[in-house]
């Protein structure tokens, strides 16, 4: 099997080319907007089907962002701005998840977590909410899904994807914080047999944006870093050329920044928390982990120009592959 990837894109002309040159078997995108028809979808990937590479199978459900609650969520007095709604979104589905194969995707046996109450995940760790909040919150910002993929080689393999929120822009309270780890914590009990039956036991990989890195920036890690450690699961901490290069170009990494910063898989710049890795794939314990890596291409590359150019970069976070295979 080759790749399975995650990544979010920003703009289609240069989430297209990258995708095209990476050419995985399974995508994960993240930051997709979400239409009741799948539209967009459609139009994305035959813009990658014109350049040779093919999805005919796609899941798109719809996300929690920017679905309304008809509550005060932000407690700023109004309802119905995006901040209100069960993930952050102007609209319904902004910033939504797909996935896109190359082969037959059981729909039929696929599981959405994205209706879960924060409050009924075991273990949740949410601020104090009035208790008309506490009924309605769903503990995803945008999904959660089990996607069974029918591989020709390998017979089913699960996708894990989802995408949480970042661990910033509330108050005292850590609400994002402590959702963002919640949101973590959701894989690994599935995975225990706390949220039902039917988790997967092999051939599965977990993929999506974290919007948490293990050892820099805001956010409580204890859950990623769980995960990172679960025996179910490999992490194999790939790499790039163009993060390391980042760094240096920023003045160096100082003694602020903890983590590799070849790891780093998004540049959220000099006036922000900087490069962070955010971005996963962690397949399971029983795949062969044959190569992995973030495309980051240093500036010397002629790879490069794929991202855009510093002063029109058009997303912050690169793309991550792994190549896997049975042991």
């Amino acid at each position: 099997m080759r790749d399975i990837l995650a990544g979010e894109s920003a703009d289609v002309a240069v989430a297209v080319a990258v995708i095209a040159h990476v050419a995985p078997d399974i995508a994960v995108l993240t930051g997709f907007d979400h239409d009741h028809e799948g539209h967009a979808l459609a139009a994305f990937a035959d813009r990658l089907t014109a350049l040779g590479l093919d999805y005919p199978y796609r899941f798109a459900p719809a996300p929690n962002a920017g679905l309304a609650t008809g509550l005060d969520l932000d407690g700023d007095g109004r309802r119905g701005t995006a901040r209100d709604a069960q993930g952050y979104g102007r609209f319904r589905g902004q910033g939504g998840m797909a996935l896109l194969s190359r082969w037959p995707i059981d729909t039929g046996r696929a599981r959405d977590f994205s209706g879960l109450l924060w409050a009924d995940l075991p273990g949740a760790i949410p601020p104090a909410l009035p208790d008309e909040v506490a009924q309605v919150q769903r503990l995803s910002t945008t999904g959660h899904w089990d996607v069974p993929v029918r591989t020709p080689a390998h017979g089913t393999v699960r996708i894990l994807a989802f995408h949480a929120t970042p661990p910033v822009f509330d108050g005292p309270e850590d609400r994002n914080g402590r959702r963002n780890h919640d949101e973590a914590a959701l894989w690994r009990a599935w995975l225990d047999g706390a949220l039902g039956e039917g988790a997967p036991t092999a051939r599965f990989a977990i993929a999506g944006d974290v919007n948490l890195d293990p050892s820099d920036g805001d956010g409580r890690p204890g859950a990623l870093s769980a995960l990172l450690s679960d025996p179910r699961l490999q992490d194999p901490a790939p790499r790039s050329a163009g993060g390391m290069a980042a760094a240096r170009a920023q003045g160096g990494v100082n003694a602020e920044h903890r983590g590799d910063p070849a790891r780093d898989t998004a540049d959220f710049g000099e006036d922000g928390p900087g490069n962070l890795r955010v971005d996963y794939v962690l397949p399971s314990s029983d795949w062969t982990i044959i190569a992995a890596g973030v495309f980051w291409p240093a500036p010397e590359d002629p790879h490069a120009g794929l991202l855009g150019v510093a002063e029109t970069d058009v997303t912050r976070h690169r793309l991550v592959w792994v190549d896997v295979d049975l042991r």
